[in-house]
């Protein structure tokens, strides 16, 4: 054997071992980044038709590198060609302690999520109650103050001591994400769920809820009543609000607990359920000088004044248009 050959298979050793080493540790890698755990943006994962698969895990999964995003494509042609198998879209119920396996095997089946339940901000008791039994058998009323409203979502075995589980926590969390802001130094949780239910009741959209919650805390400030026709109506028709007639000068004088035109303060519960949107605009805790609004019908929308000279007169001026 001449110089040259053994030089040769000299560097075919180390280039075999070099190469046995990449595919190991490339291999290693893979096993690794597939079994890892990954921190979901927020469950559950929602994937439209015709999205691509980087498009869903860089919308889904914080810190995921373009390359991981390269061996999840490899994968995916791979265990598509194998397995026949494409990634679904829809709703998919994937736990933070997941891994990127698990998730890839997860969207590769139909949605997991079986029931979607949105409850409405500013619905009542009864209206929510009949979305209940479209999925419960054995349910209770909800008190207000006892959940958020927003859109949940469940598997088909859960049953309603789950779900209601679910939003309590739910409520708890929110919370406690605001537990530093300094309304809290002024209100409890209550009095803050009871200010976002009159604003569901009153507010026409969240340009007109940072209004009115300003124009709440500035009558609260001034120990002013609140006059708000909302807890009267729900005064009259006990939380029903099927009064189907416009409100008399008459019932404003009801004595009840919770008519904001007898009593100072705010009422004593909520008057309807309350959406994370709203309690959102209330930590905001929006400035305005109103202390007055009324509803314009013409304009369809809330007038606001600073002193009740101001709004007297233009409540005069609507009246004669």
């Amino acid at each position: 054997m001449d110089l040259e050959e053994q030089i040769l298979r000299y560097y075919l050793k180390v280039f075999s071992l070099i190469f046995i080493t990449f595919i190991f540790l490339f291999f290693f890698y893979v096993v690794y980044l597939f079994n890892k755990n990954i921190e979901i943006k927020q469950n559950p994962v929602s994937i439209n038709k015709g999205d691509r698969i980087d498009k869903v895990l860089q919308n889904n999964i914080y810190d995921i590198s373009i390359l991981e995003i390269g061996f999840v494509k490899i994968y995916l042609k791979i265990n598509s060609f194998i397995n026949k198998s494409i990634f679904h879209y829809g709703d998919f119920d994937i736990k933070n302690d997941s891994s990127l396996f698990d998730f890839l095997h997860i969207i590769s089946k139909p949605s997991n999520v079986l029931y979607k339940i949105t409850i409405v901000e500013g619905w009542s008791q009864k209206q929510l109650n009949l979305e209940l039994s479209k999925y419960f058998t054995d349910y209770q009323t909800i008190p207000y103050q006892d959940i958020i409203a927003d859109t949940y979502y469940l598997r088909k075995d859960n049953d309603f001591d789950f779900f209601l589980n679910k939003l309590q926590n739910f409520k708890i969390n929110y919370f406690k994400k605001n537990k530093n802001n300094k309304l809290n130094d002024k209100f409890n949780i209550n009095q803050l769920m009871i200010i976002g239910s009159l604003l569901e009741k009153e507010g026409l959209d969240e340009e007109d809820k940072k209004q009115i919650s300003s124009v709440i805390f500035n009558r609260l400030d001034k120990k002013m009543k609140l006059q708000i026709d909302a807890t009267v109506l729900f005064a009259i028709t006990n939380g029903k609000y099927d009064l189907n007639r416009k409100l008399l000068l008459s019932d404003l004088k009801i004595n009840h607990p919770f008519n904001t035109y007898i009593y100072k303060g705010l009422p004593p519960e909520p008057i309807s359920y309350v959406g994370k949107n709203t309690l959102d605009i209330i930590f905001e805790n929006n400035k305005n000088d109103f202390l007055f609004y009324f509803f314009d019908y013409s304009l369809n929308k809330h007038i606001f004044s600073k002193s009740f000279k101001e709004h007297k007169e233009k409540l005069n001026e609507y009246r004669k248009k």
